[in-house]
C-alpha cells in the first residue's frame, strides 16, 4: 500500500538540524529558518513539541515520524536513518497544520521582502557613479581605449605670410619692391618672376592685350660666363627683342623694332653685391615705343647670375626714374634694410 503524499510545509532540515527547511509538497527548497523550539527559546517561551513541530523528534536526522527505518528497501536506501528525503507529514495535522502553513507563507513573504530590500541595497550600490568617469575619454576609434589615448601634438605652425608689397624669387633668392599700381599675375606664359602695371590696353601692332610696364627676375642662361657686365650687354638686345618686337608666342604687338639707342651702361650695388646695368630706348614700327633695361649681378651665395629685365613704354608708360628706384630697392630674402643689403652704399 503506498503512503500518502507529505504536504508542503517546514520540516526539520536533514543537513542542520538547528534549522527547519521548507518542503513543497514534492522536493526540499533552498529556505531554511530556524527551528521553532529554538527561536520561542530564545524569547523566553517553552519549545512547543518537536513532533507537532516537525514531525521529527529533536535532533533527528533521516526521515520524518511516520516513516520506518528501510521501509522501502534494505539498509541504506532510501526511509534509512539519517538519509536526505521528503518527510512525513507533521503529526497533529488539522487545524494546527492550516495555521503552519499560515505562518510559513507569512515567513516566506518576509523572506522575499528581505531578498528585495537586499537587492536594492545592492544595486544602489553598485549604481554609484565612477569617480574616475571625469577623467576618462571616450574611445574615439575601434581598437581605442580610455589609456589609450592619443599623444597631445603641436600644431603646425603656419608659414609667415609673405609681403605683399614685395615680388619674391626664391629660387635666386631675391625680393624687389611692387611700385603703387603694379601687380604680381597669377599666372604668366613666362618662366620668370613677374609683376606688371595694373590693367591692359589692346596692343598697336598684331592683336593682343599689351601692358604699360613688365619686370621679370630670372638666371642668367648658362654659357654667358661670370662676368656682370658682358651678361648684361648681351641680354639687353633679348630684353628689347622680347618686349617690343615677337613676344613669346611670336606675335608683333608694336609691328616689330625701327631702332635702339643706349641711355646708360653702368657698374651697379644690387643686394649688396656689384654687378652691371645696361638701358636702351626702343622705337617701335607701332605706337610709341619704350625703354629696356638689363641688370645683372651675383646670386647671393653663389656664382651664377641673376638678370632683372624692365620694359616702360614710351607713351602712357611709368616714369624713367621708377627703374632706379626698383633696382635700388632689390635685397636678399630675409633683408629687411634700407640700404639695399651690405656694399650697397660702395660706388663700383
Amino acid at each position: 500500500m503506498s503512503m500518502p503524499p507529505t504536504p508542503a510545509g517546514w520540516y526539520q532540515d536533514p543537513e542542520a538540524p538547528s534549522h527547519e527547511r521548507w518542503w513543497d509538497g514534492t522536493a526540499w527548497t533552498p529556505h531554511t529558518r530556524v527551528a521553532q523550539a529554538q527561536a520561542a527559546a530564545g524569547h523566553g517561551l517553552a519549545p512547543a513539541d518537536p513532533a507537532q513541530q516537525t514531525g521529527q523528534h529533536p535532533g533527528q536526522f533521516g526521515p520524518p515520524a511516520g516513516q520506518q527505518s528501510g521501509q522501502f528497501g534494505e539498509s541504506g536506501q532510501f526511509g534509512q536513518p539519517g538519509q536526505f528525503g521528503p518527510p512525513a507529514p507533521a503529526a497533529g495535522s488539522g487545524r494546527t497544520g492550516g495555521r503552519g502553513k499560515l505562518v510559513a507563507m507569512v515567513a516566506a513573504g518576509v523572506v522575499l521582502v528581505a531578498s528585495i530590500v537586499t537587492g536594492v541595497v545592492v544595486l544602489g550600490k553598485d549604481d554609484k557613479p565612477d569617480p574616475n568617469a571625469s577623467t576618462r575619454s571616450s574611445p574615439t576609434a575601434e581598437g581605442v581605449g580610455p589609456d589609450d589615448k592619443p599623444e597631445p601634438t603641436t600644431p603646425a605652425s603656419s608659414p609667415p605670410e609673405k609681403d605683399a608689397n614685395v615680388l619674391e624669387d626664391q629660387l635666386n633668392g631675391i625680393t624687389l619692391p611692387i611700385p603703387e599700381g603694379w601687380e604680381k599675375p597669377d599666372s604668366t606664359v613666362e618662366k620668370a618672376v613677374t609683376m606688371t602695371t595694373e590693367g591692359t590696353y589692346d596692343c598697336p601692332g598684331d592683336s593682343g592685350f599689351c601692358r604699360h610696364g613688365r619686370v621679370t627676375s630670372r638666371t642668367v642662361r648658362s654659357g654667358a660666363g661670370s662676368d656682370p657686365e658682358v651678361a648684361a650687354k648681351s641680354d639687353i638686345r633679348e630684353a628689347a627683342y622680347s618686349s617690343y618686337d615677337r613676344d613669346i608666342v611670336e606675335r608683333k604687338p608694336y609691328n616689330g623694332i625701327r631702332s635702339t639707342s643706349e641711355l646708360k651702361s653702368e657698374q651697379v650695388v644690387v643686394a649688396g653685391s656689384t654687378g652691371y646695368l645696361v638701358r636702351w630706348r626702343v622705337k617701335t614700327e607701332a605706337g610709341g615705343g619704350g625703354y629696356v633695361q638689363s641688370v645683372v649681378f651675383p646670386k647671393p651665395g653663389s656664382e651664377s647670375l641673376i638678370v632683372v629685365r624692365l620694359a616702360f613704354d614710351a607713351e602712357d608708360g611709368p616714369p624713367l626714374a621708377l627703374m632706379d628706384t626698383i633696382t635700388s630697392g632689390i635685397r636678399r630674402i630675409g633683408d629687411k634694410g634700407d640700404n639695399g643689403g651690405v656694399g650697397s652704399t660702395i660706388k663700383p
